[in-house]
């Protein structure tokens, strides 16, 4: 008799849960929202979560906070969102590193990018650049793999994120150049580096150098990817610029994701918001003018774009045997 009551108990909560999960994400926010972003003040992914964060807030009523969670190459920050209750209040402002490279870069990932998340969507395409400084740096890609070749082992290359470090290594392999990497936390690190003379170039992410470009401290030789808004004007790719037409665009995504189990209609609610948000003309306007595009999915769509990512880099990853442990 207690089983045939608990078996009965059991159905009659499995036939309300999706009326209750609905009701959920019918009021989902009635609270504050934080969306944790695993990198300084400033980038990229700061700037977006912060654009988004403003809106949701405005159109929601309900206060979004973001928090920088710098560390270990984006880690600390997907593990304190992987940790968090599946509740849709705690997200993560993501970068492609985090949720596709990572993975094949540690033995020891604290962190499983496909279990340990629930996708929510893909939010921008950020274009980056490879820049010099204007005062002494190269006037062209010809000029600087002339020099590359000229002096062996000499420059060096600052980069912020595994992304911006691959741009690098594929770029300077094709060539046949030797310049010498130089880890940074972040674009705003690489770009400081490159203006005190730490490195000699940089790959990094309009967002961040496009005032430097414009106010004549940088030069942008290239663009990494041939889909750049106009604000780049006649910028040629790094692929025509080097006379490398197999070398293939590279761009720095940026994905919102929550933890694994939270409600497929709250996150569902949460792509629906955000897409809103990144396809409203000023939101494309203001992407455009830092450098970026919006790009915006289903929560399945981002799931299976992930996938696909991870199966393009592990490859990469592979053959040029870059580990972090």
């Amino acid at each position: 008799m207690k089983l045939r009551s608990l078996a009965l108990l059991i159905l009659s909560l499995l036939a309300i849960s999706p009326a209750t999960a609905q009701e959920r994400a019918d009021s989902f926010p009635s609270r504050s929202i934080k969306i944790v972003v695993p990198f300084p003040a400033g980038g990229p992914s700061d700037v977006l979560a912060r654009m988004i964060g403003q809106r949701m807030t405005e159109d929601w009523g309900q206060p979004v906070v973001v928090e920088n969670r710098v560390g270990a190459n984006t880690v600390l920050g997907a593990q304190q969102v992987a940790k968090a209750a599946p509740d849709g209040y705690t997200l993560l402002m993501a970068i492609d590193s985090t949720l596709v490279m990572n993975q094949f870069l540690y033995r020891t990932l604290p962190y499983d990018p496909f279990a340990d998340f629930a996708p929510i969507t893909t939010v921008t395409k950020t274009v980056s650049v490879v820049a010099v400084r204007s005062t002494d740096g190269p006037k062209s890609v010809a000029e600087l793999i002339a020099h590359a070749r000229a002096a062996p082992g000499k420059l060096n290359y600052g980069a912020g994120t595994i992304t911006a470090q691959l741009m690098g290594h594929l770029f300077h392999k094709a060539a046949g150049l030797d310049i010498v990497y130089v880890p940074f936390k972040g674009t705003t690190e690489t770009t400081t580096g490159l203006l005190t003379g730490s490195v000699d170039l940089i790959y990094a992410a309009t967002v961040t150098v496009t005032p430097l470009i414009e106010s004549g401290q940088l030069r942008a030789l290239a663009k990494l990817d041939s889909r750049a808004p106009a604000v780049l004007g006649d910028l040629p790719t790094l692929a025509t610029a080097a006379g490398l037409p197999n070398l293939d665009d590279i761009s720095i995504w940026l994905g919102l994701v929550a933890p694994a189990g939270t409600p497929s209609q709250i996150t569902d609610k949460l792509a629906r918001k955000v897409a809103q948000i990144m396809n409203n003309p000023d939101a494309i306007e203001k992407s455009q003018r830092i450098g970026s595009y919006p790009l915006t999915m289903s929560p399945a769509e981002f799931s299976a774009f992930m996938h696909k990512e991870a199966d393009r880099w592990a490859k990469v990853l592979k053959e040029l045997d870059l580990r972090y442990d």
